[in-house]
C-alpha cells in the first residue's frame, strides 16, 4: 500500500491516511484479513508521529474497517452490515449534497459524480 501525505493540505494528516486506507480497501489493494503495517512502522515510513497513525487506525476500527489482533496487529475487517453502512454513508453525504445544491449542482451532476467515483473505485 502506497501512502502519500500532503503536508501542505488543510486536511488533517490522520484523515488523509484514513481516506487512503478506505480507497485501498475499496480498490482491493488491501483485502479482508490482511494486516496493516504496525503503527510505529507506518509512522516511520511516512514521517509522522505515531499518535497520528494510531488515530487513523482508531477511527477505522470504530467505523468497522479494522480490527486489532494481538498477534497480527491492525487487520482489515470490513463490517458487512449493509444497512449500517448505508446509514453512515447517508450521514456523510447529506451535508456534501446540500453544499452542492447551494452551489447550483443539478441532481444529474451529483449522480454523475457518484457514478464516476464508484466506477473508479470498483
Amino acid at each position: 500500500m502506497l501512502v502519500e501525505i500532503d503536508f501542505n493540505s488543510d486536511e488533517a494528516i490522520y484523515i488523509q491516511l484514513r481516506n487512503q486506507i478506505f480507497v485501498a480497501i475499496a480498490t482491493s489493494q488491501l483485502k479482508e484479513g490482511e494486516s496493516l503495517p504496525s503503527v510505529r512502522a507506518l509512522a516511520d515510513k511516512i514521517g509522522v508521529n505515531m499518535h497520528t497513525v494510531n488515530k487513523a487506525y482508531s477511527t477505522l476500527r470504530q467505523d468497522g474497517f479494522l480490527k486489532v489482533d494481538r498477534r497480527r496487529g491492525a487487520v482489515v475487517a470490513v463490517d458487512i452490515d449493509k444497512l449500517d453502512s448505508m446509514a453512515k454513508m447517508k450521514a456523510y453525504l447529506r451535508p456534501l449534497i446540500a453544499r452542492g445544491i447551494c452551489k447550483g449542482l443539478s441532481k444529474e451532476e451529483v449522480k454523475g459524480i457518484v457514478d464516476q467515483l464508484y466506477d473508479e473505485l470498483s
